[in-house]
């Protein structure tokens, strides 16, 4: 599959290289078209390669010690992942799973020092990412910890409107497959409970649902939903 350098061009990544500084970061990639469910890798397998998602996204999932599936991110456009070199790691923690159809860059992970060394803002990026994986665990255990069940979900679901929604207007989209069961994964809870706080919604015009769907159709609402709601005692 040839690439655009324009595409790669417009990424903040990679926006201030030169055409010939670019064109030795392409050079060794790979290329690879996802379609949707099929894995980027799998939990424990050994960290080969770094990856760039270029377009679609992706959800990246572990199974706890007790067996049970969490999605822990969601990967957007221009996002690294994957390498676990600069978290000295030699596996990967997770499983990454096209949630739309994608497209990835993948270069060896062997390659990642010299990447750093040729364009300090992919070890900037990386950190930047690390970062934010971080505060997002944070967040998750104090909601875990703290919130109910209707609190931790209308959170998750503006943090995906902001984060990957595409005006409509009705609303705001989100804007790759998004089921019931991720929602639950992404706020340990069950279907059962995703299910009966959608229809709660929907009968109030928060939200508008369907198979793999979500059109939120009032943010400010939704959000003052999010705030009003009582921590856990």
């Amino acid at each position: 599959m040839k690439l655009d350098r324009t595409i790669i061009k417009s990424l903040s990544l990679f926006d201030k290289m030169t055409d010939d500084e670019l064109d030795a970061l392409l050079v060794p990639a790979q290329t690879r078209r996802l379609p949707i469910g099929e894995s980027v890798f799998e939990q424990g397998q050994p960290a080969s390669y770094f990856f760039l998602l270029l377009h679609g996204r992706l959800k990246v999932t572990q199974v706890t010690s007790a067996g049970q599936q969490i999605i822990v991110r969601v990967v957007h456009p221009g996002d690294l992942f994957g390498f676990a070199k600069a978290l000295q790691r030699h596996d990967y923690p997770g499983t990454a799973l096209a949630a739309a159809e994608s497209i990835v860059l993948s270069w060896p992970t062997d390659m990642w020092p010299k990447f750093v060394e040729r364009n300090p803002r992919l070890a900037v990026s990386a950190m930047e990412t690390i970062g934010q994986r971080l505060e997002e665990a944070h967040v998750r255990i104090r909601e875990m910890s703290t919130q109910e069940v209707e609190k931790r979900v209308a959170h998750t679901v503006l943090r995906l409107a902001q984060k990957a929604g595409r005006k409509e207007a009705a609303g705001i989209r989100i804007d790759f497959p998004i089921s019931r069961q991720d929602i639950a994964e992404m706020t340990g809870t069950t279907i059962h409970t995703v299910s009966r706080i959608f229809s709660s919604w929907e009968s109030r015009g928060l939200i508008e649902g369907g198979r793999q769907k979500l059109l939120v159709r009032d943010m400010a609402e939704l959000a003052s939903l999010a705030d009003s709601l009582p921590e856990r005692r």
